[in-house]
């Protein structure tokens, strides 16, 4: 981080995670009248989209992207999409904190201009703050039966626009006080 403040005016320090959603349902609990047990309908289908988050804990914004897969390709569409909506580039440096998957180390990808990829220790998803905002990007979700991918893209999508205007909400789930302050 210091050696980036010195070669660029203006540095900042996000996290980015992915979080595979799809037509297998995720239950959670519900309260239900006494002596009666809460049904949620569920019928286990293997078909996914991944939502990508991407977070500055310091500030608590974010970003949300979902795509029908995740692999190299994938993986840099959205770099590129979050690099151009931050302003990344010769006067504005993002480092970014990731884990080490696959896509995300791949010789092939192309990492834009005013991007610096960090790498979390193997096997640590403790010390990644995205990983902490599937709790609430799941909440449409719970207990939910989809018919198709395009019917819970169309549930998550407000939501997620939603969720990107709460920052403070966000922060205070992603800021841990051993993160970092530019």
């Amino acid at each position: 981080m210091r050696a980036a403040q010195e070669q660029y005016p203006c540095v900042e320090l996000c996290c980015m995670d992915e979080h595979r959603l799809g037509l297998k349902p995720i239950l959670g609990r519900v309260w239900g009248p006494t002596g009666q047990r809460p049904v949620a309908r569920v019928q286990h289908r293997f078909k996914w989209l991944y939502l990508y988050a991407f977070v500055c804990p310091q500030s608590g914004q974010n970003q949300f992207w979902l795509l029908p897969e995740v692999n190299t390709v994938a993986f840099g569409c959205a770099l590129k999409a979050f690099a151009y909506s931050v302003g990344a580039g010769p006067h504005k440096h993002v480092l970014l904190v990731l884990d080490g998957a696959g896509w995300h180390v791949a010789h092939k990808l192309e990492i834009p201009e005013g991007i610096t990829l960090l790498l979390l220790p193997p096997h640590s998803p403790e010390l990644q703050p995205a990983e902490h905002l599937w709790s609430v990007t799941d909440i449409p979700l719970v207990n939910q039966h989809f018919l198709t991918l395009e019917h819970l893209q169309h549930t998550l999508e407000p939501h997620l626009a939603w969720l990107e205007t709460q920052t403070e909400r966000v922060r205070s789930l992603t800021h841990f006080h051993w993160w970092p302050s530019i």
